[in-house]
Formats: structure tokens, sequence, C-alpha cells
């Protein structure tokens, strides 16, 4: 699969990158390559194995997993208390990313 340079700038601006047009002729290249490599996996005929639910260690579906059950919750004061800057019942944090 070919990529276009304009994609690359699409998918450059998702992320939030600034590219220069080198790098994005660079990349659209790259990604081509990797999609091209992806699409030639895809021939291969995996019918016969079975799908991976564990892939580190052969195990129970369950022996890495605890029960998803609420408890007991801090109060907003307690949780707020030693943070450096909070208003509202919030957490107050930088802004990180600028559009």
């Amino acid at each position: 699969m070919k990529l276009n340079e304009e994609q690359v700038r699409y998918v450059a601006n998702l992320a939030n990158l600034a590219l220069t047009p080198d790098e994005t002729t660079h990349f659209a290249d790259e990604l081509s390559q990797i999609l091209t490599y992806v699409e030639k996996l895809n021939e291969l005929d995996t019918s016969d194995v079975e799908p991976m639910a564990q892939v580190l260690f052969d195990v129970e579906d369950t022996a890495t997993l605890r029960a998803d059950t609420a408890g007991e919750t801090l109060p907003v004061e307690v949780a707020l208390a030693n943070a450096p800057l909070s208003g509202a019942g919030h957490f107050k944090v930088p802004l990180v990313i600028e559009r």
C-alpha cells in the first residue's frame, strides 16, 4: 500500500507532530514499506492457528486477572490534600497540549 504525503501529514497532525517536507517524504516511503509488509503477512493462511489469549506463558485465562469489583474510594478532601494545586474538587495541572 502506497501512502502519499498528504496522508502522512494528516496522521502527523493527529499525533500533534510537526514534520518538515523532507521528513514527510521520508516517512511516506517508510510507512508504505511497513504497510506493504503487513499486506504480505495477511497472505499467510492462519486458519489452523488457534488464537492466543496470553503470549507470555501458558496459564488459565483468569490467572493474571483479579475480580473487577468496586471498593471504597477516598473522600475528595483526602485525595486532594497533597495536591500542589487544586480547585472545585479537582486536581489542577499545567496545560500540556496546545493547538
